[in-house]
């Protein structure tokens, strides 16, 4: 699809993963407010997702739903942490709206069916009319049905690169409350890429809270995989004034580019 962009807004972003179910309010406001605005100043396909942060993370690790149907509490895990990232989700979506924005809750529980924790079939009609009619679908990293395994938690990360691969998206934007990837000396990589992934792998410290799905040395390995089908991602700090618009509207900003 021409024009399509991916966002990912980081549960780390958008909430207080420190703190359960706690939004940073004003921070979702700025973001989605500079969505609008750049929306308004070009015309291109955007789907946004975001992760669960304080929402789902902390009913998904006391159950580890992440590694499926593994006890007789696995169910009950399931239904709250499926619960708790809809949650979020409505808020998301709720800002959009009152921005201005088009925004259509995508809830990857009802659409897709996982198999061996990675996506393995996704009903996709309703997504691609969205776009079509210039709406602005949100999907978010959810607890999904597993062939294998039962039940398993899929990634924003893994849902982006999915949609990317199949409707035709060439860019994905990462926007969390880093930078970008830094090296052993703390400075900020500009690209990272074949030549260099595997030096860059292993000085990637992890998240620094509760992450089920792998924090940030999973979601770089993730956006590497996708350069081999030419799409390109950035990590960028969400929470720097400007710096999501920027991105959208394609300006060069600060931040680690992912790329062949």
């Amino acid at each position: 699809m021409k024009d399509l962009i991916l966002l990912k807004l980081g549960g780390s972003l958008i909430t207080d993963k420190s703190k359960p179910f706690t939004l940073r309010k004003g921070a979702l406001e700025r973001i989605c407010r500079e969505i609008h605005e750049a929306r308004g100043e070009k015309k291109f396909n955007l789907i946004i997702g975001h992760g669960g942060g304080s929402f789902p993370h902390t009913s998904a690790s006391r159950y580890q739903t992440q590694n499926g149907y593994i006890n007789k509490e696995s169910k009950k895990g399931f239904s709250f942490v499926q619960n708790d990232a809809s949650r979020l989700n409505r808020l998301v979506v709720g800002e959009l709206v009152r921005q201005g924005e088009n925004a259509i809750s995508i809830q990857p529980s009802a659409s897709c069916i996982a198999d061996k924790g990675k996506i393995a079939k996704w009903f996709m009609d309703p997504i691609k009319r969205l776009l079509d009619d210039d709406y602005i679908p949100v999907p978010f990293g959810d607890a999904v049905l597993d062939k294998t395994n039962g039940c398993c938690i899929i990634s924003t990360e893994e849902i982006l690169g999915y949609l990317a691969k199949k409707l035709g998206g060439k860019k994905i934007i990462l926007a969390g409350k880093v930078d970008g990837v830094l090296d052993k000396n703390g400075d900020i990589v500009k690209k990272i890429s074949p030549k260099n992934f595997k030096q860059i792998k292993n000085n990637i410290t992890g998240s620094d809270s509760t992450d089920v799905t792998g924090g940030m040395t999973q979601k770089v390995s993730e956006m590497m995989s996708l350069t081999t089908k030419g799409i390109d991602s950035i990590i960028i700090n969400g929470l720097a004034e400007n710096n999501i618009k920027m991105a959208l509207l394609g300006e060069s900003i600060e931040g680690t580019i992912i790329s062949q």
